[in-house]
């Protein structure tokens, strides 16, 4: 099932999730981008207090990006009051809350909150004001908690769908799974340790055998060099397979001009500084 034009087929989340009440929003090009941020954090449920040029908007659902379901179902209200009258908890956006004693917190401890508050089956309400002034006093005492975003204190500005997905992306995000860091293989894989131990081995032998590593003194610490290089770097299984394939070639082309070959791979690595010093006669 889609919705109107193609939409996705977005629909709420068992149980309770947040609202997102809209207060006497001006542009309905500015309601369809909240829907569109709604979609993107995982929120369903829009009430519109107000809305300055009336609803139902055509516009609004070409700039929801095929969030059109979300319109769809959106509630339209008179007041404030009437649109949070069945919630149980009420949070409002607010830049600068002034001469009020209230709880105040961030997007992300108000993504936890609601968490919380939803997880217990209450109903929670965020009230978003109008683009140009935001919300007024009057709007703010129907509000418990505040919620207020820690921007650049020189430029706080956001439109209306900016500060919705700020909200979205810090409740979807709250139980996210994907781990804050991955590494892309693809169609390989990381190297083990015994794989990049035998390409180092490998590599070392070459650089010996064309003279690279003829500095006894300086010899141990290339030697590391080169294995922090390899250690540090996620090298995948096709990068050590290219990098054989490098070696191989680097090697026939020595051999060919008449160099040494490799020494016997069962010859001992010298890789401890301390197993070479010029300093003591043979």
């Amino acid at each position: 099932m889609t919705g109107r034009e193609g939409g996705a087929a977005l629909e709420p989340p068992p149980g309770e999730s947040p609202i997102v009440v809209l207060v006497r929003p001006q542009l309905a090009q500015n309601i369809g981008t909240v829907a569109r941020a709604m979609a993107n954090g995982g929120l369903f449920h829009l009430r519109l207090v107000a809305p300055r040029d009336g609803w139902p908007q055509t516009s609004a659902w070409r700039a929801s990006s095929g969030a059109d379901r979300i319109l769809d179902a959106a509630t339209v209200h008179d007041t404030v009051e009437s649109a949070v009258a069945d919630c149980h908890r009420v949070l409002a956006t607010c830049p600068r809350p002034r001469h009020v004693i209230i709880p105040v917190l961030t997007a992300r401890a108000a993504a936890g909150e609601l968490r919380a508050v939803n997880g217990g089956n209450l109903r929670a309400a965020i009230l978003f004001g109008p683009e140009r002034a935001g919300l007024d006093a009057e709007d703010l005492a129907r509000a418990d908690t505040l919620v207020r975003y820690p921007l650049n204190p020189l430029h706080m500005s956001l439109n209306l769908a900016q500060a919705v997905m700020i909200l979205a992306y810090e409740w979807w995000t709250a139980e996210e799974p994907t781990p804050p860091r991955a590494f892309m293989t693809n169609e390989t894989r990381v190297a083990t340790k015994g794989e990049l131990e035998g390409f180092l081995g490998r590599l070392v032998r070459e650089l010996d055998a064309c003279g690279f590593l003829d500095n006894l003194p300086k010899r141990p610490g290339m030697v590391r060099n080169l294995r922090h290089l390899f250690e540090r770097g996620e090298v995948t299984e096709q990068e050590l397979r290219t990098l054989h394939g490098v070696v191989t070639e680097l090697s026939r082309g020595r051999v060919a001009r008449g160099g040494p070959a490799a020494p016997d791979p069962a010859a001992p690595l010298v890789s401890d500084p301390g197993t070479v010093d010029p300093n003591i006669d043979g």
